[in-house]
């Protein structure tokens, strides 16, 4: 039998300190057990400077649910041609706390203050993302130009 996980400062310290130690400057601490279950329930600790590329998932099952644990983390959605939609900025504790994306919507995230961890649920099992769910317009994780794309869009942040 299972023991009971608590989501506790220790915790919350610990993954952070493997985001911090991370060449994405991201880690996450999952509580499904195997990247094949049908529901994933995860820690995602996010330092600014790293790179979510946009995205979205075409899976009509796999809209993404994150409540803030930690920190501030920007949320940017994105229209199909790649303008920014709306923004949206999670505070732990804050007048906004969460975000429910549904399945279709390209979106990204980024670490607004240091210690940002937020928790996510989405339906599993886990898959790569295809072609079709990766956004064409935004150049991808280690692409030339990304770090002037991911300052483009933490500008959107600056003034809050």
């Amino acid at each position: 039998m299972a023991t009971p996980t608590l989501i506790d400062r220790f915790l919350l310290d610990q993954v952070i300190a493997a985001a911090v130690a991370s060449p994405r400057h991201r880690r996450n601490h999952n509580f499904h057990s195997s990247d094949s279950d049908a529901a994933h329930r995860l820690l995602n600790a996010i330092e600014p400077g790293s790179y979510v590329p946009p995205h979205r998932h075409l899976d009509p099952a796999k809209d993404e649910t994150m409540l803030l644990l930690r920190g501030r983390l920007g949320v940017v959605f994105f229209a199909e041609d790649g303008q920014v939609s709306a923004q949206a900025l999670l505070e732990a504790g804050g007048e906004c706390c969460g975000v429910n994306i549904p399945y279709g919507v390209f979106h990204s995230v980024l670490a607004c203050t240091p210690g940002t961890v937020f928790f996510e649920a989405k339906a599993g099992p886990w898959a790569p993302l295809s072609e079709a769910e990766r956004a064409p317009w935004a150049p991808g994780e280690n692409d030339a130009g990304a770090a002037a794309y991911h300052a483009s869009l933490s500008a959107l942040f600056a003034t809050r």
